[in-house]
């Protein structure tokens, strides 16, 4: 089912989303968190999914205190390099601030059943770690996580529950990184966290450079049953 962008009221200001409605027309909402590119075609991609798998899920521009809009993709150096350079502007707290007003935004929709969770993807990774520590979401799922290893002082804040998918040979989280973010969180009851040793950052992007199908499907069955379980 084909989404639409629609607009989300923050306390700093609208900015806009991706919505995709399950064919049934009600399930639980899932904020869709972006990598560091926007929410561009594989971040709709993904949000489309979760609408086919009975979501409501809405991945909202988190970019949007920077420049309104970023649709880019991993293919040139171009893109990368104003992708980092977007990454580099951006405001961690301030994002925080939207996906709680994006969680909100759900929970008010009527094709939401009021059960909210995120997953999020590489830069989304770390922010679906926060969303745990600093939203009310009811579930949440970070894939390749960066500087989750720096954030660490807020895993006791987190209540409702959170999974993790480390890429083992992640070229931006170094093993000493992931050994630092398991022992820091794998005594916590409300954590999973899964390992793909021989994996690298992004395995589970279709069309990206280290997308691995196998271990992408994995972690995406993972997934599911993480939300079917926690989110009803």
């Amino acid at each position: 089912m084909a989404g639409k962008d629609i607009t989300i009221k923050g306390p700093d200001g609208d900015f806009s989303g991706y919505l995709s409605l399950p064919a049934s027309g009600k399930g639980p909402g899932i904020v869709v968190i972006q990598e560091i590119f926007g929410v561009n075609q594989v971040m709709r991609d993904i949000t489309d999914w979760l609408a086919g798998e009975g979501y409501v899920a809405l991945c909202p521009d988190l970019f949007w205190r920077i420049e309104p809009g970023i649709q880019i993709t991993d293919k040139t150096d171009e893109e990368w390099k104003q992708a980092f350079d977007l990454f580099g502007k951006f405001d961690v707290d301030k994002g925080m601030t939207d996906i709680q007003a994006t969680i909100t935004h759900l929970r008010s929709l009527s094709e939401c059943t009021g059960k909210v969770g995120a997953i999020g993807y590489c830069l989304g990774g770390q922010l679906a770690y926060l969303t745990a520590t600093r939203t009310d979401a009811d579930a949440s799922v970070g894939y390749y996580g960066v500087n989750i290893q720096n954030r660490l002082d807020e895993a006791g804040k987190i209540q409702k529950p959170l999974m993790l998918h480390i890429a083992g040979k992640d070229e931006f989280v170094p093993k000493e990184a992931q050994d630092q973010i398991v022992a820091g969180l794998k005594d916590n009851g409300n954590v999973t966290l899964h390992q793909y040793p021989e994996r690298d950052h992004a395995f589970a992007r279709v069309g990206g450079a280290h997308y691995d199908e196998a271990d992408a499907k994995a972690a995406n069955t993972r997934s599911l049953d993480f939300f079917k379980k926690n989110l009803g």
